[in-house]
């Protein structure tokens, strides 16, 4: 018999969770139809404190938490908390941490103020995502990130992560959106990226603006395969990453058809 492909999706966002944009219905969608079509598939995201946890029912995983991320020359304490996603038989993974992510506001304060840590937290999450997946023990074929928080992921996996066993078959799917903050990361974003000597200064040259454009540039630069996931996306992405050589590409759709993507997915497993 043969064995299950492995899906994994890394999000900002997802349904009924947490909607910023319209892709958080999308991933939904995604999970559910990978789930349904002979796919083994997880899902991570943000614990963020808008999430109801009891309405969603979510619990800590005792053994997967515990975790320390260190970043920015601290020991960050990771909680993993799940949830069923309704009307699924699928598991989503929430990444949480008491001063990163219990805040009742996503990325701005009550007074439409950026956080000045959104740079932290987004190493943080990036990170704590595969350390999360390394203790799992489950090596997934494919890993879909979507959402500007997760454009650092993509590098990581060709850099910092490259020579672990858990990723060692894994091909990156990643989705560009539309630009949801107009703000930069802090300037000491592209320091607290370095997460291990073996990512350089020049693998993070295109996360150097630490604009939300920046973010998806440098997520879809280090990725096998590119996704349009919004209609309204900066002219600029469009014509960079329409036609890349050596990567799948596939373009915005209204009607909301999502068999091209499973396509896609079974296309970079069978590889």
């Amino acid at each position: 018999m043969t064995a299950k492909k492995r899906i994994l999706f890394i999000a900002n966002e997802m349904s009924p969770y947490l909607e910023l944009t319209e892709f958080a219905e999308t991933v939904n969608k995604l999970a559910i139809l990978t789930n349904n079509s002979e796919f083994e598939v997880r899902c991570i995201m943000p614990r963020f404190g808008t999430i109801n946890e009891r309405r969603h029912r979510l619990h800590e995983v005792v053994r997967l938490s515990g975790i320390n991320v260190a970043v920015a020359n601290d020991d960050i304490p990771l909680q993993i908390k799940v949830a069923s996603l309704p009307s699924a038989r699928l598991q989503v993974y929430f990444l949480d941490n008491e001063e990163l992510f219990k805040r009742k506001f996503h990325f701005h304060d009550e007074n439409d103020k950026w956080f000045s840590d959104n740079g932290l937290r987004t190493v943080f999450y990036c990170k704590g995502a595969l350390e999360t997946v390394k203790k799992f023990g489950w090596a997934p074929d494919i890993i879909h990130c979507s959402g500007w928080m997760t454009g650092l992921i993509p590098a990581y996996l060709k850099t910092v992560y490259k020579k672990e066993p858990v990723f060692a078959h894994s091909k990156i799917v990643y989705t560009i959106g539309e630009n949801t903050f107009k703000e930069k990361l802090n300037a000491k974003f592209l320091k607290d990226a370095l997460i291990h000597p073996s990512i350089k200064e020049k693998d993070l040259e295109p996360y150097k603006e630490r604009t939300n454009l920046a973010m998806f540039r440098g997520g879809a630069t280090y990725a096998d395969a590119i996704t349009f996931g919004a209609e309204k996306i900066d002219k600029k992405l469009v014509d960079e990453f329409s036609k890349v050589r050596g990567k799948k590409t596939l373009p915005y759709t209204e009607e909301g058809d999502l068999t091209d993507y499973l396509q896609l997915y079974n296309d970079l497993a069978s590889k």
